[in-house]
């Protein structure tokens, strides 16, 4: 399976032959070289050791946003009902409750900062606009309200200072960058970064590379792309199904750039299922990627 990737004559590979149901959130987990993505509707925390191709599965037993190594073990995981703690042998509690008060919401994406501070958003699963929001959970799990009036809460990434963070609203069609302070945890002067026309595709997860691009899986669009710090499109990776929903750097050297990817067969959203409809891929395009980092509570 070649990839098509401008100015990269390394080829696209399967990772993993599953039909994910919906493939999401990439995390790469430096202390135990493997990397963790979720089967969102299927609840299911999957563990990769490329090295070696051992998988196994954690069920968090109901529909997940994604899910992140946690510095005292096992994992962080965002849910309808909150961030629940799941063990490596598979004990789910709830750690945070957030927006119980909202039962059409759940938590969605989320990435962690270098401190450990746990980015995450909601959305609303019938899609009411502007009903979800943007949240900061701290290592000592304070909740703080960063953000209102989000549609579809998506990728979030940090470049390499950490002076930007990235964000997707999926619906608002497009990469929005903040300036960010890193000692602080806190955003401001919100910009858009890059535009991205429907019919291109939905933005979901994202991640930005070492020399500072910014890399957007989109869903429907069947492809990954690069942006340059300046928000200029140069390089696209195609890949042979159309729902791809995230990507992030890991390996040894964080030189491979893995792609989750969506069947869709439980939402039956009435478009075409491929056959590697949900396949893990991975490639690699050349530049090295950005640690992904553990939660700190």
């Amino acid at each position: 399976m070649t990839s098509p990737t401008t100015g990269s004559t390394n080829e696209l590979r399967v990772a993993l032959a599953r039909n994910l149901d919906l493939g999401e959130g990439p995390i790469w987990d430096a202390a135990k070289r493997r990397l963790v993505f979720v089967d969102g509707t299927r609840g299911d925390i999957h563990l990769l050791d490329p090295a070696t191709g051992a998988h196994d599965t954690i069920s968090a037993g109901q529909t997940i946003g994604a899910a992140l190594p946690r510095r005292s073990g096992g994992f962080v995981v965002t849910a309808r009902e909150g961030l629940l703690a799941v063990s490596e042998a598979g004990e789910v509690s709830l750690l945070v409750p957030v927006e119980q008060d909202q039962p059409g919401n759940r938590m969605n994406d989320a990435k962690c900062d270098s401190a450990g501070r746990l980015w995450v958003g909601t959305f609303s699963e019938d899609f009411t606009p502007g009903a979800g929001s943007l949240y900061r959970i701290d290592p000592d799990l304070s909740v703080h309200h960063i953000w209102r009036d989000i549609r579809v809460s998506n990728g979030i990434a940090w470049n390499a200072d950490e002076s930007r963070m990235y964000f997707i609203d999926t619906l608002a069609r497009g990469i929005d960058v903040f300036d960010f302070d890193a000692e602080s945890g806190t955003l401001a002067n919100q910009r858009r970064f890059a535009n991205i026309p429907r019919e291109d595709g939905l933005p979901d997860g994202i991640a930005v590379d070492a020399d500072g691009y910014v890399w957007v899986a989109l869903f429907h669009g069947g492809e990954v792309r690069r942006y340059r710090p300046d928000g200029m499109l140069t390089e696209r990776i195609v890949l042979p199904v159309a729902r791809v929903s995230s990507c992030n750097f890991g390996g040894p050297e964080l030189r491979d750039l893995y792609i989750t990817t969506a069947d869709f067969r439980l939402h039956d959203d009435g478009q075409p299922h491929e056959k590697h409809a949900g396949y893990l891929f991975a490639c690699q395009p050349g530049p090295c990627g950005l640690p992904s980092h553990p939660f700190g509570g």
